[in-house]
C-alpha cells in the first residue's frame, strides 16, 4: 500500500529493461555510422538493427523510416515549406501548429464527422497535406484514417496524408499500410524507449522537407550524426512492444481501465466520462468534474502519490481549457475540469482501485466545500 503509482503512460512510458540494456551496449560502440571502417560499420549495424525492429512494429520496410529527434520533428520533416495543411482541433500541438485550416468537424466523441466547414470533407480539401491522428492523446479516441485516404484516392487529389501514430503504435494493432498514410509519426518514449528519439515513415516515392541540412544522413532526409544510443533503445522497445501486443498485454490493461471507469461512475454522479461511446485506446480514460480544475486535481492526486495529467504533456503548465475538449462541444469550465488517467503494462488492479478510492474521497471534499 506504499509507494507512488504512475498513471501517465500517454505522457511517457517507463523505460523498458530491454531498451536500457540495448542503450548500455550501444554506448560501447565506438564508430560513427557514416564511417566505412570496421568501427563505423559496427555503429551502422546498431542503427540498421533498430530500424528493422521499429519497421516491424509499424508494418513498413526499414528504408521507409527516418530517425528523428522526436515525433514533433518528424511532423516538421513531413510538411513542405509553404505547404497548406488542413485538419481538426483535436490534433496534438505538434501537428496543430502546422494546420492552416483547422476546420474539420468532429462529433461529441471527438471523431471526424466527414465534413469540413459543414461541407463533404474530401470535396472541400484543396490543401497540400491533411493531418489526422490515429489516437488522441487526451481522450484515447481512435480515428479510422484509411477511409479518408481512400476518399482522396478516389477523387484523384494530389493531397498527402500525415498520420500521427504516436499514441496508437504499440498499444493497438496498427500498421502504415492499414492507415493509408503517406507520412506517419512515431515516438520511442511512448512505448518504453528513451526520450529524444522519434521516427517518420515516408511512403515510397515521396520526399521529405529536411529542416536540418548538412551531411546527408538518414538517406539524405535528416542530416546529423545518428543518436545510436537512442536508436538502439527505440529498436529494443519496439520489439518488446510488438511482443506485448501479440501476448495480449493491452487486453489486460483495457480490463483495468474498465474497472476504474465503473468505480468512478458508480460513486460519482457529477463526473463525465469523455469519449466512452467511441473506440478508444485500451489504456486511456479522460473524465470531467465540472468546476474542479484539472490542474488542481493533478496536484491533489500527486500529493496522494498518484501521477496523472490534465491533458497532453506538451500542454502541461498552461492554465487554459483543453482545445480538444472544446472542439468536442464541452464549454470552457468543463474543458478546464478534465483529467487524463493512462495505464500501462505495469499497472495493477490494486493501483487502479487505490486511485479510484483516493480520487473519489477528494471529489467528495471538493463538492462539500463548493456546497
Amino acid at each position: 500500500m506504499t509507494g507512488r503509482v504512475y498513471l501517465d503512460y500517454n505522457a511517457t512510458a517507463p523505460l523498458r529493461p530491454e531498451a536500457r540494456e540495448a542503450m548500455i551496449a550501444a554506448m560501447d560502440v565506438l564508430g560513427n555510422p557514416s564511417s566505412v571502417h570496421s568501427e563505423g560499420r559496427a555503429a551502422k549495424a546498431v542503427v540498421d538493427k533498430a530500424r528493422g525492429q521499429v519497421a516491424r512494429l509499424m508494418g513498413c520496410y526499414p528504408d521507409d523510416l527516418v530517425f528523428t529527434g522526436s515525433a514533433t520533428e518528424a511532423a516538421a520533416l513531413a510538411i513542405p515549406e509553404f505547404a497548406t495543411v488542413s485538419g481538426s482541433e483535436v490534433e496534438h500541438d505538434a501537428v496543430a501548429a502546422w494546420i492552416n485550416h483547422p476546420d474539420w468537424d468532429v462529433d461529441k466523441n471527438g471523431k471526424l464527422t466527414g465534413t469540413f466547414r459543414g461541407q463533404p470533407l474530401t470535396e472541400s480539401i484543396w490543401d497540400d497535406l491533411v493531418a489526422v491522428q490515429a489516437a488522441n492523446s487526451e481522450t484515447g479516441v481512435l480515428q479510422n484514417t484509411m477511409p479518408i485516404a481512400q476518399s482522396l484516392w478516389a477523387l484523384k487529389r494530389d493531397v498527402k496524408i500525415l498520420v500521427d501514430g504516436v499514441q496508437a503504435i504499440g498499444k493497438i494493432p496498427f500498421s502504415t499500410d492499414r492507415s493509408g498514410a503517406d507520412y506517419l509519426m512515431a515516438s520511442a518514449h511512448k512505448i518504453g524507449g528513451p526520450k529524444g528519439i522519434g521516427a517518420l515513415y515516408v511512403k515510397r516515392g515521396l520526399s521529405t522537407a529536411p529542416r536540418i541540412p548538412g551531411g546527408g544522413q538518414e538517406m539524405g532526409r535528416r542530416s546529423g550524426t545518428e543518436n545510436i544510443v537512442g536508436i538502439a533503445g527505440f529498436g529494443a522497445a519496439a520489439e518488446a512492444a510488438a511482443r506485448d501486443l501479440k501476448d495480449g498485454v493491452w487486453d489486460r490493461v483495457a480490463k483495468l481501465r474498465n474497472i476504474l471507469e465503473k468505480a468512478i461512475e458508480a460513486a460519482s454522479k457529477h463526473t463525465i466520462l469523455v469519449g466512452k461511446g467511441a473506440d478508444r485506446l485500451p489504456n486511456t480514460t479522460c473524465f470531467i468534474t465540472p468546476g474542479w480544475k484539472g490542474e488542481t486535481q493533478v496536484m491533489v492526486m500527486d500529493l496522494a502519490g498518484f501521477a496523472i495529467s490534465a491533458g497532453s504533456a506538451c500542454s502541461s503548465g498552461k492554465v487554459k481549457s483543453s482545445r480538444v475538449l472544446k472542439a468536442m462541444g464541452y464549454d470552457d469550465t468543463e474543458a478546464a475540469s478534465a483529467i487524463r488517467v493512462s495505464l500501462g503494462p505495469q499497472t495493477t488492479e490494486d493501483d487502479v482501485l487505490r486511485f479510484a478510492e483516493t480520487w473519489l474521497k477528494a471529489e467528495q471534499k471538493f463538492h462539500a466545500k463548493a456546497a
